[in-house]
């Protein structure tokens, strides 16, 4: 079964020596954010694959996250759609469920070790996102072709968010490791404005153009005089509507992030999981160090998915807004 879609890809006319492209994490006004380049293409559901593959079988496109940058499993939650309403709720009762996915989805069976994967020996869940196509809400699908992390990104976030002693982070950073996304609908079957991933295998390394994250100032960030205790760097449960009175500007953000934007590229193969269930999760991988042409970089092993929402013209009319978790996860391996 196939679709279309107009996607949105960083314009090649905005990019300019010298001076990086920046977007905010919001989706207030950036340079991005009315400037694209928009493209139709092809969506293919992979369903039927999944039909052939219900489980991680090693090697199959769907369900094997090394073959394209992503896969999907059938994973039904214990939590409810009121779970996702508390940000205190998602991290005690939804975050030891991805983690336990993780674990039973990339191990080999039996946990030893294969070619391709082995025994995992930390999982850290740094972040998650929960989007509703709702004017109400703070964060929206994001309509735009994209990778969460660049390399340099991934590295900072294990820095930054794995509470142990330095030398033991770095140590981390010699092995392989992952940074991947799990996605999932809530409440209701992601009919509107469906994720769209590409595959990994038709892309280039010169379709990808790194963009500096900008984030809101919070009171008490950076050098700001103030005894907030409850301010940090963890954005969780602080997303505001952004204020897009204030147009293309960068006052009141900071870089706190590195994302890729996506050039056009005429063979990429676009797929998605049509009327997607909260029953199922799909699996996004941001980065691998063990993704081909990383410096430890196994051949053939995918290293991400760009990835977007997009309008699906066979949606029916009055199918209910779209409203998913994305939860972001550090994988370690031993």
């Amino acid at each position: 079964m196939t679709t279309t879609g107009e996607f949105r890809y960083l314009d090649p006319a905005i990019i300019t020596p010298n001076t990086k492209p920046w977007s905010k994490v919001d989706g207030s006004p950036s340079p991005l954010t009315d400037t694209f380049a928009s493209r139709r293409r092809s969506v293919t559901s992979i369903r039927d694959c999944l039909g052939r593959h219900p489980s991680a079988q090693r090697g199959a496109f769907g369900t094997d996250i090394d073959v394209a940058g992503f896969a999907v499993y059938t994973s039904p939650s214990q939590c409810t759609p009121a779970t996702f309403t508390s940000d205190a709720a998602v991290r005690s009762a939804y975050y030891p469920e991805i983690e336990a996915v993780l674990r039973a989805k990339l191990e080999p069976p039996g946990g030893g070790s294969s070619s391709s994967s082995h025994k995992i020996a930390r999982i850290e869940i740094f972040d998650h996102t929960i989007r509703r196509h709702d004017p109400s809400s703070p964060r929206q699908p994001v309509q735009q072709v994209h990778v969460d992390q660049t390399p340099a990104a991934a590295a900072a976030r294990v820095r930054r968010h794995v509470a142990l002693p330095p030398a033991a982070r770095d140590a981390l950073l010699t092995r392989r490791y992952q940074l991947i996304n799990v996605w999932r609908p809530i409440g209701h079957a992601a009919t509107d404005l469906p994720l769209a991933v590409i595959d990994w295998r038709t892309t280039r390394p010169a379709d990808l153009v790194p963009i500096d994250l900008l984030y809101p100032v919070r009171r008490g960030d950076g050098d700001r005089d103030d005894d907030d205790d409850d301010d940090d760097d963890d954005d969780r449960g602080k997303e505001v509507l952004p204020d897009v009175g204030r147009g293309v500007s960068t006052e009141g953000y900071e870089v706190r992030g590195e994302t890729y934007g996506v050039l056009p590229g005429g063979e990429h193969r676009f797929y998605y999981v049509k009327d997607m269930a909260p029953e199922e999760v799909m699996f996004i991988k941001c980065f691998d160090s063990w993704g081909e042409g990383q410096p430890d970089g196994r051949e053939g092993v995918a290293g991400l998915t760009p990835h977007t929402a997009f309008v699906d013209p066979a949606t029916p009319e009055g199918a209910k807004g779209r409203e998913s978790i994305e939860v972001r996860c550090l994988v370690f391996y031993e």
